[in-house]
């Protein structure tokens, strides 16, 4: 009964491995697993080769341990917002310079603010911002962009260039 589990290629037991823990890697997101996985892949490409399983093993452990020390940090920094000072959610907006779409008054008015529209208001009573001015959004009140002249040397959301990681 077990008989065609001896006679299975060596390096399909090591994708066999690399599933599973690629499963494990699902369920705890910290990409210990995965690098092991890799390491495991690794191991795979060395089967293929017709390579004894002692070799095997040693490039499972050297490239798991590889993968686990050089690449996890690396992947683990642009994976990651924490520690990048990053701003999510209804916060992410406050600072941000948004283009008026319908004149805003202290009552009322539209602007669109990365790239989406936004009800808006202006934050000063009296003050109105015409079609296509650049204001700044002082805070949010529930779905409301409270609103105030930008300054001169702000973009649009939209207009800025991408990120530099």
């Amino acid at each position: 009964m077990l008989d065609w589990l001896s006679n299975s290629p060596q390096w399909l037991w090591w994708i066999g491995v690399a599933l599973a823990l690629g499963i494990v890697e699902m369920t705890t997101l910290d990409l210990i697993f995965l690098m092991l996985a890799l390491g495991a892949l690794t191991a795979a490409i060395a089967a293929g080769a017709g390579m004894p399983i002692v070799v095997q093993v040693l490039i499972f452990g050297v490239a798991a341990g590889l993968f686990v020390f050089a690449l996890r940090p690396v992947a683990l920094r642009y994976l990651r917002l924490e520690g990048r000072g990053a701003v999510l959610g209804v916060e992410g907006h406050i600072g941000q310079t948004a283009t008026v779409l319908t004149e805003v008054t202290d009552r009322s008015g539209l602007v669109k603010l990365r790239g989406e529209e936004w009800t808006a208001r202006a934050e000063l009573a009296g003050s109105t911002y015409p079609v296509g001015t650049l204001v700044t959004v002082v805070k949010i009140d529930g779905a409301t962009a409270v609103v105030k002249a930008a300054a001169p040397e702000d973009k649009p959301f939209d207009e800025h260039p991408p990120l530099a990681h």
